[in-house]
């Protein structure tokens, strides 16, 4: 398989997409979500000026984050065009009934959020857990939420508080890594691919990759019992699921059991110690030959103008790994377990990269 540009455009058996639709579908969907974050702007008592004290650098342009935003759904409707993956189905009304419903209940955890922001209180989630289950970095209220990874609650809450952390982007932007997917199975039976998701949390990159290929044999691996169950519910629709409630610093998987791994929004929430771990195990567990999908925020130096976000992004959520990981040097990270860098992209405020285990004949 050769690669190629993920937009590069193709005959598809899929219907044609209708451009005004699926523009109205996400300015819809950004609108939404962006509601959503200026009516916890408000409830943040005055945390905005503390920020403007708190760091120098000039502040992102809003109109150069417009036109990013843009350019992640202009990528991503070519890619729908180009076949690689199915339109989303927005407005259906049964996720707009769904999403009225996750917005109550993002609103009645929301005040609980910002008091533990305001008190910088993101470890309180320990004294709840199992004694000696979890690692002692796991046990944290990471963007200061309720229970951190430990129940179905902060499960049922985790994709709303994403999507209006990026404004409603979020989804698209993990599009973006199932282009990369989408352009390894072409010509490929997708019944004898195997597929692993380290750290699949409640299942929502996993629901997009099967939706766009419901013959794959998925592998969903995480840690929290509460978001794997959370997983398990959303991917009923599809019997070839397995899920693993695992550490990926020690998957009980196979050695290259797997001819696609995929990582998403993983990295930036490990400690630097245990980044090359779980990329050494990513390579394990990928078969000779075999790709690595990997998904995270952009780094600092990705572009200038959003250097300061990045910055002041541990700031607002309680990341205590972020900065480390804004100067990770990824590309060294997966080549010294072996893995080889192939194709490279931002989407918005994420950045994806592939890396390929050398065949072994």
């Amino acid at each position: 398989m050769t690669p190629e540009t993920a937009a590069e455009p193709r005959k598809s058996a899929r219907p044609s997409v209708d451009g005004a639709s699926f523009a109205a579908a996400q300015g819809l969907r950004v609108g939404w979500y962006a509601l959503h974050y200026a009516a916890l702007t408000r409830m943040r008592h005055g945390e905005a000026d503390e920020m403007q004290v708190a760091y120098d650098a000039p502040a992102p342009d809003r109109a150069e984050l417009r036109r990013a935003l843009f350019k992640l759904f202009q990528d991503d409707f070519a890619n729908i065009r180009a076949g690689l993956y199915p339109a989303p189905r927005d407005l259906d009304m049964r996720k707009a009934a769904k999403a009225v419903s996750d917005s109550r209940r993002f609103f009645a955890d929301s005040r609980k959020v910002n008091e533990r922001r305001l008190r910088r209180d993101g470890v309180e989630v320990r004294s709840q857990a199992e004694q000696g289950r979890y690692p002692p970095y796991y046990v944290q209220n990471f963007h200061f939420q309720t229970d951190g990874w430990l129940s179905r609650e902060s499960a049922r809450l985790y994709d709303t508080q994403v999507e209006v952390l990026f404004t409603g982007s979020a989804d698209a932007m993990r599009r973006a890594a199932l282009a990369e997917i989408a352009l390894e199975m072409r010509g490929v039976d997708q019944r004898r691919v195997r597929l692993l998701d380290v750290a699949c949390g409640a299942g929502r990159f996993l629901e997009q990759t099967l939706d766009a290929f419901p013959r794959l044999n998925v592998t969903g691996l995480d840690l929290s019992g509460a978001y794997l169950a959370e997983a398990e519910e959303r991917l009923a629709n599809w019997r070839q699921v397995k899920l693993v409630e695992a550490n990926a610093e020690a998957a009980p998987l196979g050695d290259g059991a797997f001819d696609i791994v995929s990582s998403i929004y993983l990295f930036h929430e490990l400690p630097p110690k245990v980044r090359p771990v779980i990329a050494r195990e990513i390579a394990r567990l990928c078969r000779p030959g075999g790709l690595v999908v990997f998904a995270d925020s952009v780094q600092t130096g990705d572009d200038p103008n959003l250097d300061r976000m990045l910055e002041a992004f541990p700031h607002y959520f309680h990341e205590p790994y972020y900065r480390s990981y804004c100067e990770e040097d990824l590309d060294a990270l997966f080549s010294a377990v072996g893995l080889v860098p192939e194709r490279a992209r931002n989407a918005f405020l994420t950045k994806v990269r592939t890396f390929r285990k050398p065949d072994a004949s």
